[in-house]
């Protein structure tokens, strides 16, 4: 067994060893023990390198707030995972680790040149370094920085791993299960509210785990501990979710749970989720988070074997390894000397305690002596030596002289700059802090969410305390739920009354300047970095934060924050408060994106809509393509047909007779209200009021700043009802949009909006046959020209089934669009095929769609815009209603910027040679004579081939596009450079003939 483990000691089972392996080298443990522990247990203290200087990193913690010792985890194929906790690691047979941030190995590694050159990375270097010559930022210094930017490395196989998720409703929410948590869960669970009680440990019993000392109630700690989970292990009304990390707490009690279900096991049985994300609304939510031990801050405090007083304990008492054979304490509060008590009583020389304050409690003092430990109060540790491994400290009294100090032997320093409550969670939900001046400590005030804390998270550290007000905040969150209760009484023995005093900074005989004390260990930023970025200008925490990194790091501030926020406020001469606080942000702890997704991965993530004539396309031959969300028929190719062929038919048979295409994807919104064409006439650039029942009009909506953000026809059915159409991938966003005008700029109208995409399929029929192919079937609708004529809708019945069908056309030819129940939609599509064979019908996809309405010039919003066209730039001027008051956008459209002629304009493209069809996205030149970098002046955004013309088209934006007419612009190419002629955009039938053909 190893030296470092003590037998008989701890909670580990020595019954089941446990073999892993670190760096190739294999590690024995027990069940039980952690990564951290086990490692601890061999001896090992190096695990692995700081992110900018590469310094030598040990375990400063044994919890989830661990800055140090993140390594790499392998499961197995598949299975890799950077960056994960050693200190939470459980370790499991075969379990592969692997240090990380280093090269050529983590003893030797070339990267530590940065911890020689620290002075190029100062705070902020990256704003200040590598600046010269300019020329090589791109080459030389962006290269060099992003190969050694990250810690760890990404898994590049697909995750195996099955993750899931569940709902959960509950009357009291309890997180963390330490005395406070338990004692809460016990009194809501003994009302009879439905209880959840949740702790990220393997384990319940947060700080009792680590404690030997004292009793509860005439028990121990742990046998009261036992006594406790069994009773509510036993309550039917109570769920107890060991291993589940509460990560963000939301609006209305939403509390987000990510349980770790497998990851502790050697191989997870068939079909067993991973991790499971617990969704959980709550009436009541007690937060017992307990508290984290600060870190102090002196030169020399992040070498490996340097460690926080309760890791120490926690690994002793908790997994019976001592972390040292010589350490020395050295603290501002009374805890690390228990940590020293523990130490020595299980045959460990404790070297010598330093505590910076002048007075201590005696019976500390006492019992060191008693156990022959060297006290030293009003000292201070001023630096430390070794290169892998403390080996050594200097120590000198607070007031005294260089002369006075000390160097003292040892292989771990257990260090304890007092707590800091946990308060992401309440942070979270966003619950109010007040400053604790006399603690130096922020705490919980006002609750915003039906919730309350307790414990060490509401600033109480006495166990006595502690458990009386677990008690009662259990109790008066049942009673809020709506249950009875009463609160229990403890009885603790033998409890000591912990005091202490915070430190900012200790004390030394170094420069302050050259001194490396550190207060994030990931990111390498030191208390020089903190005073550095005051003196650059910096003076609001939130602005030094991101200056120096400092709380950015995996841990997210846990072990820094509080020292960082200290030392600027003593850089800055105010207040803690003053100076702000850092906002804390879900999740509390790194948490993996297949937990985020649960089931909603592979074809369940990237979900693929299909209409209800998806089937027929399927069975006949449809080459698919994703628009949006949706899959949508791209072309239908016959045999021995490639795209081209296949369209040019499609093409020609609706231009010639008859074309018949599934439109079921546009986005459909109904618009229901006495105030329903006023909300339109707010919402588009068109007027409203004075259109008909039975007629259309296309409509354009821009955004607030006047660039188009949507198009669609939109019926007007009765005087207060409206249907209106959206492309295919802006229905969600167009509705949206909608509603937020709705709700906060026009609360005043009566209007209703109904999503109604997925209620209709929506039949296009185009070409000089279609109303000989309707009219047999319409029912209720008279179609001739003079009763329906172009842009009308009516609402009638077609083959039986009730139809919404509007005249209109995307293609330039005489159109319908069919719109039937979602449930019809197939039986009518197969009716107008069978009876269109009389005329030659012919199904067409999408790249059709898109051929025939580039030959009238209509626009794709998203392809033949971008975001930064107005209607005038596209061409749409027309669909302007210039008497209208207001609309959105329409101050926009009056900025100077927008009338300026030289903007982009959307023009027709004719290449010089007609079989040439333009790359869509290709640039366009004035001059291909230019030397490069060329003046691009606008891109091609829609290039075919036309059938019809027989020649090549395209569409494209062009600076002063309107005023290029039969001017010839350039296109340069790999192969060389294409010429093409401005033209109008609308290629086929300017005149609108055959619309009524």
């Amino acid at each position: 067994m190893s030296t470092f483990r003590i037998p008989g000691k701890g909670r580990v089972d020595p019954s089941k060893p446990v073999q892993f392996t670190f760096n190739d080298k294999t590690y024995d443990g027990f069940e039980g023990d952690t990564v951290a522990s086990a490692l601890l247990a061999s001896g090992q203290h190096l695990v692995g390198r700081s992110f900018k200087y590469h310094r030598p990193r040990g375990f400063l913690s044994a919890g989830s707030e661990e800055p140090n010792a993140l390594l790499g985890i392998d499961h197995g194929p598949g299975r890799v995972e950077p960056n994960s906790r050693a200190t939470v690691v459980e370790i499991s047979q075969g379990l592969k680790t692997i240090s990380q941030n280093h090269w050529p190995s983590l003893e030797r590694d070339v990267g530590a040149i940065n911890d020689v050159l620290y002075m190029l990375f100062s705070a902020g270097f990256y704003y200040k370094t590598f600046m010269w010559p300019k020329s090589f930022w791109n080459k030389v210094y962006e290269p060099i920085i992003r190969g050694t930017a990250g810690l760890g490395k990404s898994p590049t196989l697909p995750d195996p791993d099955i993750y899931s998720s569940r709902f959960a409703h509950c009357d009291v929410l309890v997180v963390g299960a330490g005395p406070a948590g338990l004692a809460a869960a016990l009194e809501a669970g003994r009302s009879g509210a439905k209880v959840l009680l949740v702790d990220e440990q393997a384990e319940l019993g947060g700080s009792l785990l680590s404690e030997t000392d004292g009793g509860i109630d005439g028990l121990t700690g742990w046998a009261w501990l036992k006594a406790s989970v069994d009773e509510l292990a036993g309550m039917a009304n109570v769920t107890l979710l060991p291993r589940t990390t509460a990560i963000g707490y939301y609006h209305q009690n939403f509390v987000g749970l990510c349980q770790r279900i497998t990851d502790h096991l050697a191989s997870a049985p068939e079909g067993t989720p991973r991790e499971r994300m617990w969704k959980v609304r709550a009436k009541q939510v007690v937060l017992a988070q307990g508290a984290i031990e600060k870190p102090l801050v002196f030169d020399g405090n992040d070498r490996p074997g340097v460690m926080l007083a309760s890791a120490a304990r926690t690994y002793l008492n908790r997994y019976g390894v001592k972390v040292g054979a010589s350490p020395v304490v050295v603290t501002t509060h009374d805890s690390a000397w228990l940590a020293a008590f523990d130490l020595a009583r299980a045959g460990v020389k404790v070297v010598a305690i330093i505590d910076i304050r002048p007075i201590v409690p005696a019976h500390l003092t006492a019992s060191a002596s008693a156990l022959g430990i060297e006290v030293l109060t009003s000292w201070t540790v001023t630096g430390t030596k070794g290169r892998l491994r403390i080996s050594s400290l200097r120590a000198k009294p607070i007031h005294g002289s260089a002369a006075q100090a000390r160097e003292f032997a040892c292989d771990t320093l257990l260090m304890s700059g007092g707590w800091n409550p946990t308060l992401h969670l309440f942070s979270h939900s966003q619950g109010k802090l007040e400053w604790r001046e006399d603690a130096q400590v922020f705490l919980p005030s006002k609750h915003v969410e039906q919730s309350r804390c307790a414990g060490a998270g509401n600033g109480d550290f006495g166990l006595a305390r502690v458990l009386a007000e677990g008690a009662e905040a259990g109790v008066d969150a049942a009673m809020d739920a709506g249950f009875t209760a009463k609160a229990s009484i403890y009885a603790v023995n033998d409890e000591l009354d912990m005091t202490g005093i915070s430190s900012r900074e200790l004390p030394t005989d170094r420069n302050a300047d050259t001194a490396k004390a550190f207060i994030d260990f990931q990111n390498d930023v030191t208390a020089k970095d903190i005073r550095l970025a005051v003196r650059e200008g910096f003076k609001s925490i939130e602005h030094i934060k991101r200056y120096t990194t400092t709380g950015m790091a995996t841990d997210q501030g846990k072990t820094s924050n509080i020292n960082g926020l200290a030392i600027a406020a003593d850089a800055v001469q105010r207040p803690v408060p003053s100076v702000g606080l850092t906002t804390f942000r879900p999740p509390y702890t790194p948490t993996t994106f297949g937990a985020f997704a649960g089931y909603n991965r592979g074809r369940l993530f990237d979900v693929t809509r299909k209409t209800s004539i998806d089937a027929w396309a399927e069975e006949h031959g449809a080459v698919f393509e994703p628009v949006a969300l949706w899959r949508r028929a791209w072309y239908f190719p016959k045999p021995g047909e490639d795209m081209h062929a296949a369209v040019a038919r499609e093409c020609k048979a609706t231009r010639d007779s008859l074309g018949i295409f599934d439109a079921s994807t546009l986005g459909k919104i109904e618009i229901v209200g006495p105030d329903a064409a006023e909300f339109l006439n707010r919402m588009y650039t068109n007027p409203w009021s004075k259109l008909q029942p039975g007629r259309c009009r296309y409509g354009v909506l821009l955004g607030e700043d006047g660039f188009i953000r949507d198009d669609g026809v939109i019926g007007r059915l009765t005087h207060d009802r409206f249907h209106v159409t959206t492309t295919t991938g802006g229905a969600a966003r167009v509705l949206n949009m909608m509603e937020d005008y709705l709700q906060t700029e026009f609360p005043d109208l009566k209007v209703w909006l109904t999503s109604t995409t997925e209620q209709w399929s929506v039949i296009a029929i185009n070409g000089p046959n279609a109303r000989n192919l309707l009219a047999p079937l319409v029912e209720g609708i008279d179609l001739s020209e003079e009763a329906f004529p172009h842009m009308s809708v009516g609402v009638g019945r077609i083959c039986g089934v009730p139809t919404r069908l509007f005249r209109m056309s995307f293609s330039g030819e005489r159109g319908y669009e069919v719109n039937v129940p979602a449930r019809y939609g197939r039986a009518v599509w197969e009716k107008l095929i069978a009876e269109g064979q009389a005329y030659g019908v012919t199904p067409y996809g999408t790249e059709t769609m898109h051929v025939l309405r580039a030959e009238k010039g209509y626009i794709i919003v998203g392809q033949d815009t971008d975001g930064t066209l107005t209607p005038d730039d596209a061409g749409l001027g027309w669909a302007i209603g210039k008497a209208k008051p207001d609309f959105v956008g329409k101050r926009s459209l009056a900025r100077p910027d927008m009338l300026k002629t030289d903007r982009k304009h959307l023009v027709g493209l004719l290449t010089a040679d007609p079989k040439v069809v333009l790359e869509e996205g290709a640039q366009i030149v004035l001059d291909p004579n230019q030397s490069v970098p060329m003046t691009m002046v606008g891109h091609v955004t829609s290039s075919y081939w036309s059938v019809a013309l027989g020649r090549s088209i395209a569409l494209a934006v062009i600076e002063g596009g309107n005023g290029r007419m039969g001017e010839t612009v350039h296109i340069p190419m790999p192969d060389g450079t294409l010429q093409a002629e401005v033209t109008g955009t609308v290629f086929l039938d300017p005149e609108n003939t055959r619309l009524s053909a």
